[in-house]
């Protein structure tokens, strides 16, 4: 049996922990996780998904929320575990060559490495309207995701938003540890091409903002941003519900309102159209298309901005 410490954090660390506790070739000696954070309005406390699952279902496995990892007591009280591997999955922190050395670190990244190492693989497939993405296992060294890869797995997330393609890709990666760690031995570890290297960074509350130039961006900005930031208009203005209806088609007015249906409405970018089925005023509830246009008094050919 070999010994697991998994380091994770959100609901994609939990799918892979989870695979590994009820497969009776692991042993789980301990869970590393980001501190609690406080969430919401009301700043309430909260411990991360892998944590929440593992006190709730497994309260004999300690769990350890450094707030670094370069602390010698705690990459001491690593050694001591003794593991034969340690596992990685949106951890959020960066491991510093010390516990490197002390196990193989295997990482799955949610990417098809060498493209888009970093913090928002999965939002920065969806950005450039990738229809493939994929899961690698990747043989951890210093630098960012520089590692060898190990195993991967591919797959069409084509017109899937943010929150769908985490949970495929996780499902993915809690298979693909459990053939990484059990044929160890027999991979070959493939250097990862750097002329192919890509990389993307943290998702910030800023990036939600969008323009009505471009339908097909701003619609690929809202499947990569569900459910946070979102996409919002300079106004504050949340589309929360969002379909492409053409990509091409050049419109004189930018902002128009092209058609009134049941309960959505057709929009008009400088390049393309839209559907919008739910949106949000700051502070306000969330409605649908057409009773928000009534509420407004707005018509077909009036400017939604």
């Amino acid at each position: 049996m070999k010994k697991i410490i998994f380091m994770g954090t959100p609901f994609y660390a939990t799918c892979i922990l989870k695979a590994l506790i009820e497969n009776n070739n692991f042993e789980l000696l301990a869970l590393f996780t980001q501190p609690d954070k406080a969430v919401g309005r009301k700043q309430i406390l909260t411990p991360s998904h892998t944590k929440l699952f593992l006190s709730q279902n497994y309260p004999n496995i300690p769990i350890f929320t450094p707030f670094s990892l370069k602390d010698e007591n705690i990459i001491e009280r690593i050694r001591e575990f003794q593991p034969d591997f340690i596992v990685v999955a949106a951890y959020g922190k960066i491991l510093p060559k010390a516990i490197l050395d002390i196990a193989p670190c295997v990482n799955l990244h949610a990417s098809l490495l060498p493209k888009y190492r970093g913090a928002s693989p999965i939002q920065s497939a969806i950005l450039n309207n990738d229809e493939k993405s994929g899961v690698c296992s990747m043989l951890m060294q210093e630098g960012l995701d520089a590692g060898d890869i190990l195993e991967s797995v591919e797959c069409d997330i084509k017109d899937k938003n943010s929150t769908e393609v985490f949970e495929l890709l996780a499902h993915l990666a809690a298979k693909l540890i459990l053939s990484t760690l059990l044929n160890f031995d027999k991979i070959t570890p493939k250097r990862q091409d750097p002329d192919l290297v890509t990389f993307c960074t943290k998702i910030k509350k800023e990036d939600g903002l969008v323009n009505l130039e471009n339908a097909r961006e701003l619609y690929q900005k809202y499947l990569a941003f569900m459910p946070w930031p979102g996409v919002f208009l300079q106004s504050g203005l949340k589309f929360l519900e969002l379909e492409l209806v053409d990509e091409f088609k050049q419109n004189a007015k930018m902002g128009e309102i092209l058609k009134l249906e049941k309960e959505s409405f057709l929009l008009s970018c400088k390049q393309g159209i839209l559907r919008v089925k739910k949106l949000q005023e700051s502070g306000k509830k969330i409605l649908d298309g057409r009773t928000y246009l009534n509420g407004k008094r707005l018509k077909n050919e009036d400017c939604l901005c």
